[in-house]
């Protein structure tokens, strides 16, 4: 009788369902609002890090940028177009090549030691180019070993994204460093570079000298000082930044740990063995195999040319298509860039569209294909700018509106562009095939700036140097719905690479 009893109680306890574990809490971010880092944010601060990472990383790039005026000044060095392009040129290649090495290297050291280096090495020769005098192969040399370092920034800081934010976060997160960060420092160098060149020169009223401590140029001393900026910076990430598994339970709370790691395909798992630089390698050959590996690189080659065009070229269009001085030029390409901050949305539109139901590949090629529409307005900013005698001092106002346009469309594109490796390849990979992409887009830029510094040369010398920026102008117009197209017919539905 007691068995019996024992056993149908038995019986009955194991019928009982077991216990449903309590849903993962989601840490109450709502972007933009007061509470954003309301229970557990701390992901946020390390974003916030790769902020400023990239908005130092900007600054040092496209200072020379503002430095044309006087690189190709005859009272200055007296460079040709051609020369300017040959040293920007030089470091996009070199940028480009690197990148594909950056991303194995951080694969391999980490990201935080990863971008920690990357930093330590491009601020070292941001300062160095200022010993390169006027001599052309010396620039190109200096910019050259600044973009080693540069290279590093974009695939140690995607690969943080991805360790320390679920998917749907991630264009978002990536849209905070990428367009504020990049148009942040392109404003910054806006203002800065032309203050600096007004600032330590000769007089040109009075013939007083006006170099610091009487030996430096404003252009040596812009970059010695963008150059220094990013040792201060170094100090916060090696105090702050780390990886969530190293900080989990110290400045991570368990309940943020957990959401980070709540998607299914990015779960916490056991830590993996780490492979030898000929299996880095190996694995590097077999990303290649992949069509989603050439749908980044190919979107990457067809859009990143046109950003590079933007940065260096914009101060050059508006000086010789509105007869500006470098000042008022480098204060209108600050209008440019603040306008660019609504590339955040690029992160925000995608996102929304999750949160709504929306399988993560349709969130994100239908925003890509919205944002691949906006910069159809160079067109019509061209327009204006080849039409001053009717339009008068409005052709400059509306050129520069939908210049903005464009801009912006480039950073929303690019912050879900920037976020496909992530969505397609697991965590280990994104550094790599990330650096694979970038390398693809700076062969791109590397491809539009020699086409531009020869246009540019080609058509002032038949006095119609507005050509040039017209056919620029098109080929920017049309590239992103291009390689949207490109993309789509090459992964036209959402299949994440597992087999690595």
């Amino acid at each position: 009788m007691n068995t019996t009893n024992s056993q149908d109680s038995a019986a009955s306890t194991s019928r009982v369902p077991p216990p449903v574990p309590p849903p993962v809490p989601e840490p109450s971010f709502r972007p933009p609002g007061a509470r954003a880092f309301a229970g557990g944010g701390y992901r946020w601060l390390i974003v916030g890090l790769l902020l400023f990472s990239t908005t130092i990383n900007s600054l040092d790039k496209y200072t020379i940028s503002y430095l044309k005026s006087y690189f190709c000044d005859p009272n200055g060095f007296g460079w040709s177009n051609s020369d300017f392009s040959n040293v920007t040129t030089a470091f996009t290649i070199v940028w480009a090549v690197s990148t594909i090495f950056a991303g194995i290297i951080i694969d391999k050291i980490g990201s935080r030691l990863g971008l920690g280096l990357s930093v330590t090495v491009w601020s070292t020769f941001e300062i160095l180019n200022s010993l390169a005098g006027r001599i052309v192969g010396l620039h190109m040399l200096t910019r050259s070993l600044l973009g080693v370092g540069e290279a590093g920034n974009f695939p140690a800081s995607l690969k943080i994204v991805a360790e320390w934010f679920p998917k749907k976060e991630r264009a978002f997160a990536t849209s905070i460093f990428n367009s504020v960060g990049t148009s942040l420092g392109a404003m910054i160098a806006a203002l800065f570079v032309p203050w600096c060149l007004v600032t330590w020169r000769v007089d040109p009223v009075t013939g007083i000298d006006k170099h610091f401590l009487g030996l430096f140029h404003g252009w040596q001393m812009a970059l010695v000082l963008t150059g220094l900026i990013g040792f201060v910076w170094l100090a916060f990430w090696f105090f702050l930044g780390g990886v969530p598994a190293k900080l989990r339970g110290k400045r991570l709370s368990e309940a943020e740990y957990a959401y980070i790691h709540s998607d299914i395909e990015s779960g916490p798992k056991v830590a993996e063995a780490k492979d030898s630089f000929a299996e880095v390698v190996i694995k590097t050959v077999k990303l290649l195999t992949f069509r989603q590996t050439w749908a980044y690189a190919l979107g990457k080659f067809m859009t990143d040319g046109i950003w590079w065009f933007y940065l260096f070229w914009l101060p050059d269009y508006l000086e010789k298509q509105f007869s500006l001085t470098p000042q008022q030029a480098g204060r209108l390409c600050f209008v440019v860039w603040l306008v660019a901050f609504t590339g955040i949305l690029g992160g925000v539109v995608p996102m929304r569209l999750m949160n709504r139901g929306w399988h993560v590949y349709k969130a994100r090629f239908t925003s890509m294909l919205i944002f691949a529409a906006l910069p159809l307005s160079m067109i019509v900013a061209q327009y204006f700018a080849n039409n001053r005698a009717y339009f008068g001092g409005a052709a400059l106002v509306f050129a520069l509106v939908f210049i903005s346009i464009a801009v912006a469309g480039h950073q929303m594109w690019s912050a879900n562009l920037y976020t496909t490796p992530s969505d397609m390849f697991p965590k280990k990979a994104v550094a790599t095939v990330s650096g694979i992409g970038i390398a693809a887009g700076g062969l791109g830029g590397y491809l539009i700036q020699k086409l531009v510094g020869w246009l540019t040369d080609y058509f002032e010398g038949l006095n119609s140097g507005h050509t040039a920026y017209t056919i620029m102008f098109f080929i920017a117009a049309f590239a992103y719905l291009a390689a949207w197209l490109v993309i789509k017919v090459l992964v036209p539905r959402h299949k994440p690479v597992t087999n690595l």
